[in-house]
């Protein structure tokens, strides 16, 4: 959908339901409030919006390392006659929320998350083996510096001027194995409550008029009820928000670059800050280094053309006074969704044993 497909009022909406979605009774009423339209026509616009996958979901967005689960992002590299069925093999994998083919020496990256109690490490180790992965680099998070995905319809620039960053986040770093440990990845103790109501809020909220009735409902709940236990889930730092998701193509951000970067350890701090405070940059990580990898901070920006992309680039090279980095760009989206928690029993991944690559 090309972003001259979007008038004023879709531009609107989507810079609502992004970054500050009302959570009362009647939000797509809200929403029309807002931007001056009815209801209906919010709800038409939105669902036109899904329809073309420009909107891909409304909902809850949780804190993976919180609720106890373990994640990592996964580079491989495939021949090129493999990388096709190796990408959608991996695709029906339940914990991997974004795979996406890239140019450069490692051609697949995808993010991996495993329940309580299993082993992300093991669970690479056996997707190279079911996938016949020529190289597999584990890449969990050392130190978590911003994620704070918004997109500005109207100006078509990222605007991740508000971020999520966990407060003890740096303080002390994370041991390189994506294993929940001490401080802002430490997993917390769940009730029975919480885990029903994490497996509602994630779904995508449908629309129609009151569509928080059904959750409250299910739950034993009222409708404040639900939002003040959303407000706790906040302050319990298990929740980050509630907001939309967009496909960002689909939205005329067309350009995806992860920029790779080499930074001393003892400007690791230093120049995480500094890239992270780019209203261009949504995410910002400092991960693991290899003899064949030496990139240690990774920054992702999402512009209009790759000449902004090598702008945003330029911008951070003179902010920290280097320059030795490689900008990846996506080839292909193979996947790109939110992971949902504590549904594996809908899906057995051993099933992923039984199917061949080619």
């Amino acid at each position: 959908m090309p972003q001259s497909e979007f008038d004023t009022v879709d531009n609107q909406i989507l810079n609502v339901v992004q970054s500050d979605f009302p959570l009362v009774r009647e939000p797509w009423k809200a929403i029309a409030d807002r931007v001056g339209v009815s209801e209906q026509e919010v709800l038409d616009r939105l669902g036109e919006l899904k329809r073309k996958n420009v909107v891909r979901q409304v909902g809850a967005i949780f804190d993976t390392r919180r609720l106890g689960y373990s994640s990592t992002l996964v580079a491989m590299r495939f021949s090129a006659d493999r990388l096709d069925a190796a990408a959608h093999l991996l695709n029906r994998h339940p914990g991997i929320s974004h795979n996406y083919a890239r140019d450069g020496k490692f051609n697949l990256w995808f993010t991996l998350a495993v329940p309580p109690g299993e082993s992300v490490a093991d669970e690479v180790e056996r997707l190279g083996k079911i996938t016949e992965a020529e190289a597999t680099r584990l890449l969990p998070t050392i130190r978590f510096f911003k994620i704070g995905v918004n997109f500005d319809m109207e100006k078509k620039v990222s605007d991740a001027r508000t971020y999520f960053v966990p407060d003890d986040s740096n303080k002390k770093p994370a041991k390189a194995n994506g294993i929940p440990g001490e401080g802002w990845n430490k997993a917390q103790e769940l009730s029975d409550f919480d885990v029903a109501f994490i497996k509602e809020l994630q779904e995508d909220l449908p629309l129609t008029s009151g569509p928080f009735d059904g959750m409250a409902e299910r739950l034993g709940l009222s409708v404040d009820e639900l939002f003040a236990y959303c407000d706790e889930m906040v302050g319990r730092r298990l929740m980050r928000r509630y907001s939309a998701v967009l496909y960002h193509r689909r939205a005329g951000f067309s350009a995806n670059a992860m920029i790779v970067w080499k930074v001393p350890e003892e400007r690791a701090q230093e120049v995480g800050e500094i890239m992270a405070s780019s209203p261009a940059v949504t995410h910002c990580y400092q991960r693991p280094t290899y003899e064949d990898w030496d990139y240690s901070h990774f920054t992702m920006v999402h512009a209009t053309t790759k000449e902004e992309c090598e702008e945003i680039a330029r911008d951070i090279e003179q902010k920290t006074g280097l320059n030795d980095r490689l900008l990846l760009y996506s080839t292909r989206e193979y996947k790109k969704t939110r992971v949902r928690y504590f549904v594996e029993d809908e899906f057995k991944v051993d099933e992923l044993e039984q199917v061949q690559v080619g």
